[in-house]
């Protein structure tokens, strides 16, 4: 059934299908070399959904998991979120179109999470991989005070990916998309990343998080955040030096990370929001033509610029020919 989907705005539908689309158009290229991806699409890369429908990764899958698990949720408390996040990342997990090279810290803590074990045991501990963050713009795309947002994004990660700094750029990637949906600009958001980043740096949320912090060799759930808040602190200040310099037209990973862990995707994805935020198909083609992991690069790019601009950002015709089309449909025209 074709999605339906009127182009006023629609900030929302506008960011969950800009990462979907990002997604396809950086899911050929993952794993090849700039020059690779330059050879067979041209110095700008990607600019064309490929396929009836254009597949994406698990990217998308997993942000539509976490879109339904917050959709069905009774209400925004971590007793009410985590059972049905869990429910959603597990009928991931065992999906027959769960075929897209998923990352395997998701499937390690899925297998644990089935064992119904609690999350904070079942969590790979040691992983900031961009699977954290990857799925995280629904959280961005409602309508709640900023503590929840924080508890939603962290909580999301937290089920798979334990390391502090997934958490943080959790956070961090939701905030960007909430308030470019509110009206910020993206030259403006990682300024404003850096001073929600400093502000948070000492919280850790109890309430969310539970114990997770307690591993040997840390002193205090203070000091278990702080390390994730100041890896993050970190990427951003490469992300503002950059930008502040002349668009040298390369690859963005040489800037700000290959994007394979949560801040750096973050980065790295913002970097090319912003050198194209005129421009939102070059923002995604620019995602896709690293060296890095470009689909989540590309994906991260697509819902932030779609966040600010809405549906009009987007070939009217792509709307169709995105694969989960409805579900992105459905799930905007709730949060619009």
């Amino acid at each position: 059934m074709a999605a339906v989907i009127h182009t006023s705005a629609l900030r929302a539908s506008g960011s969950l299908f800009g990462l979907a689309y990002g997604d396809a158009l950086g899911k050929p290229t993952e794993f090849r070399t700039v020059a690779e991806i330059e050879r067979r699409y041209g110095p700008t890369g990607p600019r064309e959904l490929v396929g009836e429908p254009a597949l994406v990764t698990d990217d998308t899958q997993m942000a539509l998991a976490v879109g339904w698990a917050l959709h069905e949720a009774p209400s925004f408390t971590p007793e009410a979120v985590e059972p049905l996040l869990r429910r959603r990342f597990l009928a991931w997990a065992v999906s027959p179109d769960n075929n897209r090279a998923p990352g395997m810290t998701c499937l390690r803590a899925c297998a644990e999470l089935s064992r119904e074990v609690r999350w904070q045991e079942a969590t790979v501990s040691g992983s900031k991989g961009c699977g954290a963050n990857m799925r995280v713009t629904p959280v961005g795309l409602l309508d709640v005070d900023l503590d929840t947002l924080a508890g939603l994004a962290q909580l999301q990660a937290g089920l798979t990916h334990g390391h502090p700094t997934g958490l943080a750029a959790s956070e961090l990637t939701a905030y960007a998309v909430f308030v470019l949906r509110a009206g910020a600009t993206l030259p403006e958001v990682p300024a404003l990343l850096t001073e929600r980043a400093l502000a948070q740096r000492g919280i850790y949320r109890e309430r969310w998080l539970g114990d997770l912090w307690q591993r040997p060799g840390v002193g205090s759930p203070e000091e278990f955040i702080a390390r994730g808040w100041d890896e993050c602190l970190a990427v951003l200040g490469r992300l503002t030096d950059t930008l502040a310099q002349p668009d040298d037209g390369g690859d963005p990973c040489q800037a700000t990370g290959e994007g394979w862990v949560a801040e750096e995707a973050l980065a790295t994805a913002l970097l090319c929001a912003v050198r194209h935020a005129d421009d939102p198909v070059s923002a995604l083609a620019r995602g896709a033509t690293t060296a890095g992991d470009s689909d989540s690069i590309a994906a991260l790019a697509g819902a932030f610029v779609g966040a600010a601009a809405g549906m009009t950002a987007w070939p009217r015709e792509w709307v169709n020919r995105i694969e989960y089309a409805d579900q992105l449909a459905t799930l905007g025209a709730t949060w619009d």
